[in-house]
């Protein structure tokens, strides 16, 4: 979980992470514990800490979710 260790460390703490991406405090630890960031949060946390969603969570295809988020471009 090096990858949440770090974001947590960007915030500030974990109750600092938890409080600004609107999860319950003890969520961050539950996570380290589960070994497993939900895919749900990645987003909000990598938006927070610029700790990438590849990194939380590397069996979600971001990729794939990323060009979905995309406006699309017209011709």
């Amino acid at each position: 979980m090096e990858a949440l260790d770090e974001a947590i460390a960007i915030a500030g703490g974990v109750g600092v992470l938890a409080s600004r991406i609107g999860v319950a405090a003890s969520a961050p630890n539950m996570w380290k514990k589960r070994r497993s960031v939900p895919a749900e949060h990645c987003p909000a946390i990598e938006r927070e800490t610029g700790v990438r969603c590849e990194r939380l969570r590397a069996c979600v295809p971001w990729d794939v979710l990323r060009m979905q988020s995309q406006p699309a471009v017209e011709a």
